[in-house]
């Protein structure tokens, strides 16, 4: 298992040499993928990549494309690199990376599964979010006919890249806020199993969020609608993997 981290990151400029400075220790080879951020966002990554360029490596994306395609970017260049995993993690600092360790043994024990983060909120945690993903994670229930996903939103993730490159290579994953959604349930009908691992989730370094409360949310229910109608052609395959 050789693993790297790959960050997406659209102005996160306060945020993000917080981050790195705590994942340096961990040793990891570690993806930027500057999603078309501002000029002073950029700068300051260009500049914590060549302070740590040992271990930092950066993408620019001249436009900003949503965090899917910024994740999306970031497994092509791992595959590339020989990496046959990566955790996925975002800018702000909401997540422990701490519990990377925690991921990485969990992945060793399940090479081809995906591992997940489910969050342990504290009280910093906005509650229209919490409420939200409830019906988020209801939703994956419906579209996987499981309740073997137990947070469907955390974007603290360790993925098999060999399974991702597959999907991606035959799918259009979604590649905005509904990213995180859309390619766990594929990657599920896929025959990926799920490991979920608790985590605690803060909110966040910076407080700069870009989930668009309305926006968002209505991409991610038409994501819901499209995967719904999915899990009806594959039923028969769904309630076989459970016989099985």
């Amino acid at each position: 298992m050789k693993t790297c981290i790959i960050i997406p990151v659209y102005n996160h400029e306060a945020a993000i040499p917080h981050v790195l400075a705590k994942l340096k220790n961990l040793g990891i080879p570690t993806i930027v993928v500057n999603d078309g951020s501002s000029a002073l966002c950029t700068q300051i990554l260009v500049d914590c990549i060549e302070r740590e360029a040992d271990w930092l490596s950066l993408i620019n994306r001249s436009e900003n494309g949503g965090k899917g395609a910024a994740v999306l970017d970031g497994f092509k260049a791992a595959v590339a690199l020989g990496f046959s995993h990566a955790i996925q993690i975002d800018a702000d600092g909401q997540h422990e990376v701490n519990d990377i360790p925690v991921f990485l043994e969990a992945g060793t024990q399940h090479p081809d599964a995906l591992i997940l983060g489910q969050p342990l909120f504290d009280a910093t945690a906005p509650k229209s979010r919490v409420y939200g993903r409830t019906i988020a994670n209801l939703w994956v229930w419906i579209n996987t006919l499981s309740f073997e996903i137990a947070d469907s939103m955390c974007g603290f993730r360790l993925y098999p890249l060999a399974a991702a490159a597959t999907l991606t290579g035959e799918t259009d994953v979604a590649k905005g806020m509904d990213f995180d959604i859309d390619i766990l349930v594929r990657l599920y009908w896929q025959g990926v199993d799920v490991v979920n691992i608790p985590t605690c989730v803060n909110y966040p370094y910076d407080g700069v969020s870009h989930f668009k409360l309305w926006r968002d949310n209505l991409m991610i229910s038409i994501a819901h609608a499209k995967l719904f109608f999915g899990m009806l052609i594959r039923i028969p395959q769904l309630l076989g993997r459970h016989r099985s």
